[in-house]
């Protein structure tokens, strides 16, 4: 069993930035994912075991950025130069063990309680 927390986000005007953490209980491959309302989750960006393997969607990569503090098993989502189409529900998930692609929900079986972000126009 692996626990996420999930902090940060909130309310911002396009172009500004947000950031987004989440720590979990145990070491883990981790990712975030995005899902906006009558919309479907979306990945957003992962991160590899050693934190040095990252991805990123295309709508997101240039602005933000993943990293990952393995001495506290925090993850951390940078987001820069965001705009209103980024606003969704954002979720952090872990697994200790991937299989597959790094990209894929469900490829993972912990995820955050969520945080909305939200940009406004």
């Amino acid at each position: 069993q692996v626990q996420l927390v999930q902090s940060g986000g909130g309310l911002v005007q396009a172009g500004g930035s947000l950031s987004l953490s989440c720590t979990a209980s145990t070491r883990a491959f981790m990712a975030w994912f995005r899902q906006a309302p009558g919309k479907e989750r979306e990945p957003v960006a992962a991160i590899g075991w050693s934190g040095s393997l990252t991805n990123y969607a295309r709508a997101v990569e240039g602005r933000f950025t993943i990293t990952k503090d393995n001495a506290k098993n925090t993850v951390y989502l940078l987001m820069n130069s965001l705009k209103p189409e980024d606003t969704a529900v954002y979720y952090c998930a872990a697994t200790p063990v991937l299989h597959g692609d790094m990209f894929a929900g469900r490829n993972y079986a912990y995820w955050g309680q969520g945080t909305q972000v939200t940009v406004s126009s």
